[in-house]
């Protein structure tokens, strides 16, 4: 059974750094899209950001450029997120999902494979 699992998540203050990681099980990530959401509660998924399988390419969400990285180690088979300049309004479940396909494509319901989330907390 496909696993991907999320850690890293806490409580942090504004300003603060936290790095989450994206390890998978029976799942190889390099052959896949990877991207990480965000949701607060009674709010809808939102991306955050992606990085290509093929070209390594990424894309990030405007109000976490500058701020957050996405990188894959392949041969460990982890995604990671740095967020660096966490701001209260970071305060949400962090997601890592995986498509199959390389394309651009931020909607969730389109993800393949979804962790169950890590939290992350921003206190002011």
């Amino acid at each position: 059974q496909v696993q991907l699992v999320e850690s890293g998540g806490g409580l942090v203050q504004a300003g603060g750094s936290l790095r989450l990681s994206c390890a998978a099980s029976r799942l190889t990530l390099s052959r896949y899209r990877i991207l990480w959401f965000r949701q607060a509660p009674g709010k809808e998924r939102e991306f955050v950001t992606a990085i290509s399988w093929s070209s390594g390419s990424t894309r990030y969400a405007d109000s976490v450029t500058g701020r957050f990285t996405i990188t894959r180690d392949n041969i460990k088979n982890i995604v990671s997120l740095q967020m660096n300049n966490l701001k209260p309004e970071d305060t949400d479940v962090y997601y890592c999902a995986a498509r199959s396909t390389d394309w651009d494509i931020r909607d969730p319901s389109a993800m393949n494979y979804w962790g169950r989330g890590t939290l992350v907390t921003v206190s002011s």
